[in-house]
């Protein structure tokens, strides 16, 4: 029988951060993963054609590089192979009538970009950076704190209130984007260059708070640009799973946990589908949901898990799904803004409205008859993707249902829901429009790879029915409601026992927090 400090249970990146602070600590580590390579949704993989390289799920690292985790590792983690590329421009958009904008990390930049969108809306960008500058040190302070504990609960009563009152913070904190965007910027560009970015944080535009998360994604990629590393998104995993071990740590693929042990109120090791006991003496990280937690991993310990969490993990929700295609193409796709071929993401759109109608489509269990494509090569920041002169594409659509209920378009027969057929003519249907903005792009191609809500659940257990957020970002499933009311954050019904990943806070997207915040937690209270 093996014992460690701290089993870690799965490996996605926060569960690697985590692990690769133990193991720099001294602290005995060892991490059980499942399926064949460490990474979870971060993978890269040859998908269409040799030579190819596609990041399978996730791709630019904007809110990792800007946190915690990243200012403290980064020494070690380049010398270990990660090497970060940026575009000339980070986001950008294409809309009908060959209306185009993008920004950059040069403030000044910016500001003339949205000046020649509509006059006025330069000026309305800087106020609308300015107002938020004295809240951004409490509010990035908390994406790396423990939001349920009495030092943070002082950090967001004085964010939410002022002189007594609520504070202006709070207002805007609970603004939809579409507010936010409307009444902050004149020119319709504008609305659809920042609107889709609510989508990569699981918010629709017409959502409660989701005008906070377009603020938080404008700040980041202005600040830290579309950072992709150098060979594919997969090699941060790799990096910090080679620091985990550098450090003394242990990094195993192909481990299933089916259990893990409870023994007096504490965790105690795992049990693996092989049947092998692994000890943990000090602590256990799991990198799962709280359905998977408390309804699975724990359901064999009576008496552990209280009838409200049991009741509470089953009515775990799940958001939208996700459908991602992959492109091998034979020259980068030519858009009317030159510009865009230099972008590190851009959202091909009708604007505004169109966004809340295929997200509402979604919601409705449709697929949206014009989703919104948000599009990526990679190979234009990093050469290495793919032969000289060629091309590799990721077209991602987030507005797109987990079940399907029918087709808003009318052309596509749902009855079986997510067969191939079905994902592969919603996929004909999302190179069409894109072809209205890039017209060489259906031409180019001769290698394509689908993946589609059913194929993210196979892969990974934390995907749900397919929902690459790890669950609904609804305001009733966030913040201190998250991942459940009765046990907000990283701790669990177990002292000793731990969660991270993007049912915890921070949440969705590639940042590193949970992992980070967990980290702290465990080194710190073992140095006291």
């Amino acid at each position: 029988m093996r014992r460690y400090d701290v089993v870690v249970v799965g490996s996605g990146h926060n569960a690697l951060v985590t692990a690769a602070y133990l193991a720099r600590a001294g602290r005995g580590v060892v991490v059980l993963e499942g399926n064949d390579r460490p990474g979870g949704l971060v993978r890269t993989e040859e998908l269409t054609v040799p030579g190819f390289l596609h990041d399978t799920y996730s791709s630019a690292h904007p809110l990792f590089t800007t946190g915690p985790a990243y200012a403290e590792l980064g020494p070690e983690l380049t010398a270990l192979g990660l090497t970060y590329r940026n575009s000339r421009y980070c986001v950008g958009v294409s809309m009908p009538g060959a209306r185009t904008a993008v920004l950059s990390t040069d403030p000044e930049e910016n500001v003339a970009e949205a000046e020649r969108l509509a006059p006025g809306d330069g000026a309305a960008l800087t106020a609308l950076l300015q107002d938020f500058q004295p809240h951004a040190g409490p509010v990035f302070g908390l994406f790396a704190a423990e939001l349920a504990s009495p030092a943070s609960a002082r950090v967001i009563h004085d964010l939410t209130h002022d002189d007594g009152h609520y504070s202006t913070f709070a207002q805007q904190f609970l603004r939809t984007a579409r507010d936010l965007l409307e009444h902050t910027f004149a020119s319709p560009v504008a609305h659809g260059l920042l609107a889709p970015w609510a989508l990569h944080l699981g918010r629709g535009p017409d959502e409660v708070n989701s005008s906070f998360w377009t603020v938080m994604v404008l700040l980041a990629v202005t600040s830290a640009g579309m950072p992709t590393p150098e060979g594919g998104s997969e090699r941060l995993a790799r990096a910090l799973a080679a620091l985990t071990e550098r450090h003394g740590g242990r990094v195993e693929t192909g481990r299933w946990v089916e259990r893990i042990l409870v023994r007096d109120g504490r965790a105690v090791g795992v049990r693996t589908t092989d049947g092998e006991v692994v000890r943990a003496d000090r602590a256990v990280v799991a990198s799962v949901n709280p359905d998977q937690l408390y309804l699975e991993l724990l359901a064999h310990e009576d008496g552990v898990v209280p009838p409200l969490i049991r009741r509470q993990a089953a009515d775990y929700r799940y958001g939208r799904g996700c459908v991602q295609i992959h492109l091998a193409l034979s020259a980068p796709p030519r858009f009317t803004d030159e510009r865009l071929a230099r972008t590190g993401q851009s959202h091909l759109t009708g604007g505004l409205d169109a966004l809340s109608r295929s997200v509402n489509e979604a919601t409705r269990g449709l697929l949206p008859a014009e989703p919104t494509i948000s599009i990526d090569t990679p190979a234009a920041a990093d050469p290495t993707r793919c032969p000289p002169g060629a091309a590799v594409a990721r077209l991602q659509l987030l507005d797109v249902p987990l079940r399907l209920r029918g087709d808003a378009a009318g052309e596509i027969d749902t009855t079986d829901g997510w067969t191939d057929d079905v994902k592969n003519a919603f996929a004909d249907r999302v190179l069409e429009l894109a072809a209205r903005h890039a017209p060489n792009l259906p031409g180019a191609v001769f290698g394509r790879h689908v993946i589609a809500p059913p194929d993210l659940a196979r892969f990974n257990p934390n995907c749900g029915p397919g929902d690459p957020y790890g669950g609904s970002h609804e305001l009733a499933q966030s913040y201190l409601l998250r991942p459940l009311p009765g046990r907000p954050s990283h701790r669990t019904v177990v002292p000793n026992l731990f969660m991270v990943g993007a049912a915890t806070w921070p949440g969705h997207g590639v940042n590193g927090g949970s992992g980070y915040i967990v980290a702290k937690e465990l080194t710190g209270a073992e140095q006291g």
